[in-house]
């Protein structure tokens, strides 16, 4: 696992080992970053369930401004320190121990917005449909901003309720989909 592209690149960073942690692979990351191709110097970015914190810190090293990292491991966040040390990013990072869900509620009630949102929740879970949900409820995606969520190929993210206030892409790699998601403003 390394940093494919911007300040740093080609570094190699530290994952924690066990079948618990599913790094997001280079090739994925890769895909991701051609869609939503570059990221603005004021980017602000949520990791939801960081693991190593590798896509947070492809956005920084890409340009972005900010990433908040969320993940209710200890040892999981000692990996992303480490790495955001490893790549002097710590001074452009907050890291957060907490489940998704209190995390999301505590980021809206002082009032934060991000432009993107990344989400690799556990597949076994199925977890996309509410992460979907708690994002634009708590309303914490700016409009206009993405949130990209990664999961099992044979899991719905999406139904037709919130048709009105999102633009939808997906992508198959494998047995893993991508899931991108616009925030649109109400008309």
């Amino acid at each position: 696992m390394r940093i494919i592209s911007g300040t740093n690149k080609g570094k190699k960073l530290y994952a924690p080992e066990g079948a618990r942690v599913r790094p997001t692979g280079d090739k994925i990351k890769e895909a991701i970053f051609n869609i939503i191709g570059p990221i603005d110097d004021e980017a602000l970015v949520l990791e939801l369930f960081a693991g190593s914190g590798s896509m947070g810190i492809e956005f920084l090293a890409r340009g972005a401004k900010h990433c908040t990292f969320v993940d209710l491991s200890r040892k999981s966040l000692s990996y992303v320190k480490k790495n955001l040390e490893l790549c002097n990013f710590i001074e452009k990072a907050k890291i957060l121990l907490s489940d998704y869900e209190k995390a999301i509620i505590n980021l809206s009630k002082s009032s934060e917005k991000f432009d993107f949102i990344f989400a690799d929740p556990p597949y076994d879970l199925k977890l996309c449909n509410k992460i979907l949900y708690s994002v634009l409820e708590y309303d914490i995606l700016k409009y206009g901003g993405l949130l990209i969520i990664e999961s099992d190929k044979s899991e719905k993210v999406i139904d037709n309720n919130v048709a009105n206030m999102i633009e939808y892409k997906e992508k198959i790699y494998g047995r893993t989909k991508i899931s991108i998601i616009r925030h649109l403003e109400e008309e």
